[in-house]
């Protein structure tokens, strides 16, 4: 099989790299953004050192740049532009609450509705607004009807990624593929080409997931939903002949080691708030406005010998600590949230929303951080804070739109530019659908309307613009023009042909894409895209065979990211917020991949004959 495999120490450079890039992909400790810009700085820095010169011609190493200004890149960060100017407005809200309307009526039909809805929306915006736009709703509508969020959540993500495969625009591995493929030769699939066979499989996948998936999943709560500490206020009354008595307040903090931290101080023959400066002498009767969880109150009210009161009552068994007019939510970090890679003490979240931070969560860890800890970890996709604040200071957050917010209550932001953006939406994709001009083109005049109209301003943009996708879709289109080049592709091509020369074509079709499906649930679904298209079409040019059914082998393969939680971000989101463990995507994951794989391997011959 291996014998007349020929590789130039160019070729053979190539895909060692890409095996180490692939390796470097899964790496948790290693971020995304750096495996990718080592992945271009090594293919710059050695074509540049090692030139490659094929038929007369030189590849250039700036060439490996070009990536940066591709079309399918320029089409997937305005698309996420545009993406976020709907959630950023609301636009989507009124299809929210008529689906929270629903399932007051029937929530068994209106799981399904809400599986369906997802999937048409996510093929013509990326999916990440789309649960985000759901996952408050649903959450609150499982408290009102007792249904455990952990059987409808999981099932929501996977539905909009499987109506994301619909149009050449539903996710960016799509639009990956198809500049790939054309830049190779290929005719542009139109935007709804391969609309039909996703369609035929979207029924029985939907069906899964509304009638099985529910049955295998286990009921869960969110980690952040039961024990985690609660703020509460008290007063440390100082007791006469105490420790406290005749001490300043400066050597009170310093016998709590500086964890103990005092708001105001009541002076004992006075109702008025003092500031409260280290010098000030404290006498019996003063009391001390501080809050902390109950442990660390009772803990400052033993160092101090003090007293400690809630409300004119003091402290005990049959009076226990109250939060009247507090409220606890969920803060998920999400794509364009103001927190993404950020600590909470860089932009004083504390001091900014006035909400105290109790626990963080991240998928994948079972640590909870303590609060010390907290506010100096730069913050991810997928994490989630439970902070407590006033009720008021909770609506306020939610109704800014920029954080997403879980309460129990399915309020949503709205604005009076979301018509607006929904309608540069329509035109956007309108305009790209009947052929005027390429969704690259669209997408962008799409965002100067958006910021024209003041949807969105210039520093919501920024904050939509996801730096990890950039630089993976620039190494992986590098990569792919590498392996291209040197002839690393047709290498692997060969490989593949010799290895299923004895089996049908229908058999290779469905091979390719089922190793694109476990390849893109261990590294980036887009470098698997644009890694195997040039691999597939070389398939299919040695073999004489049309190059479109191995094209979409690729494309769907590359899109099935449902056995893992790392395989797309919206499983982060959706693992965090229904408690979902690793296994969980394994057992409703891998199913769900087995029914798109089987049935697509069997439809893709039939509307697209080889």
């Amino acid at each position: 099989m291996f014998a007349n495999l020929q590789l130039n120490p160019h070729a053979a450079a190539v895909l060692g790299l890409t095996v180490l890039a692939l390796f470097l992909f899964t790496r948790d400790r290693i971020p995304l953004e750096t495996s990718s810009l080592f992945v271009l700085a090594v293919l710059a820095a050695g074509f540049e050192l090692f030139p490659y010169t094929h038929d007369g011609a030189t590849l250039h190493a700036v060439d490996f740049f070009a990536g940066f200004g591709h079309e399918a890149l320029v089409a997937v960060t305005a698309l996420m532009v545009v993406g976020h100017g709907l959630s950023r407005t609301g636009a989507l809200e009124p299809v929210g609450r008529l689906l929270g309307k629903f399932w007051e009526v029937s929530p068994q039909l209106s799981f399904l509705l809400t599986l369906v809805v997802g999937a048409i929306l996510s093929g013509f915006v990326n999916n990440v607004p789309i649960v985000i736009l759901l996952l408050p709703i649903l959450t609150a509508v499982s408290l009102r009807t007792g249904t455990p969020s952990s059987r409808i959540l999981m099932p929501m993500g996977f539905a909009t990624l499987i109506g994301g495969m619909g149009t050449t625009i539903g996710t960016s591995t799509n639009l990956l593929v198809v500049s790939v493929a054309s830049d190779m030769g290929m005719e542009p699939f139109t935007m709804f080409e391969f609309l039909a066979p996703v369609v035929i499989t979207s029924t029985l996948a939907i069906a899964y997931l509304w009638l099985v998936a529910p049955h295998i999943l286990p009921d869960r709560v969110s980690e952040l939903g039961d024990a985690s500490p609660r703020i509460f206020s008290a007063a440390l009354s100082i007791r006469e002949g105490g420790w406290a008595d005749g001490k300043n307040i400066r050597e009170c903090l310093e016998k709590t080691e500086s964890e103990m931290t005092v708001q105001h101080l009541v002076r004992a023959d006075s109702d008025y708030l003092i500031n409260p400066h280290g010098n000030i002498k404290l006498r019996a009767g003063d009391r001390l406005l501080v809050r902390d969880t109950p442990e660390n109150l009772k803990h400052f009210e033993k160092l101090l010998d003090a007293d400690l009161y809630s409300k004119d009552a003091k402290v005990d068994a049959e009076h226990p600590l109250q939060a009247e007019g507090q409220q606890l939510a969920e803060v998920i970090v999400t794509q364009g949230s103001p927190l993404l890679n950020r600590s909470l003490a860089n932009m004083r979240f504390a001091d900014r929303y006035q909400l105290a931070i109790l626990a963080l969560h991240r998928a994948g860890s079972r640590n909870r951080k303590l609060m010390s800890d907290i506010s100096n970890i730069a913050l991810q996709i997928g994490d989630v804070l439970l902070v407590q604040g006033a009720n008021e200071k909770v609506t306020e957050l939610k109704k800014e739109g920029r954080i997403l917010v879980l309460d129990a209550t399915s309020n949503l932001p709205h604005s009076k530019k979301a018509p607006m953006a929904l309608g540069i939406l329509l035109v956007v994709v309108g305009v790209a659908a009947v052929g005027i001009m390429p969704i690259a083109i669209s997408s962008v005049c799409g965002v100067l309307l958006l910021t024209l109209t003041g949807c969105l301003r210039w520093k919501d943009v920024g904050e939509a613009i996801n730096t990890q996708i950039i630089l993976i879709v620039a190494a992986s289109l590098a990569l792919g023009v590498a392996m291209l080049e040197t002839g690393a592709a047709d290498a692997i091509a060969a490989v593949y042909v010799n290895f299923t020369a004895d089996s049908s074509v229908t058999l290779q079709l469905s091979g390719l894409m089922l190793l694109m499906a476990i390849l893109t649930n261990i590294v980036s679904n887009n470098a698997a895209a644009v890694i195997g298209t040039p691999i597939a079409i070389g398939i299919a040019q040695q073999q004489g065979l049309a190059v479109e059914p191995f094209v979409l082998a690729v494309l769907f393969g590359a899109n099935m990211s449902y056995a893992t939680p790392m395989a797309y971000k919206t499983n982060l989101l959706v693992m965090t917020v229904g408690g979902y463990s690793f296994n969980d995507f394994l057992k409703v994951g891998i199913p769900l991949t087995l029914i798109m794989w089987g049935s697509l391997s069997f439809l893709v011959p039939v509307f697209f004959p080889v």
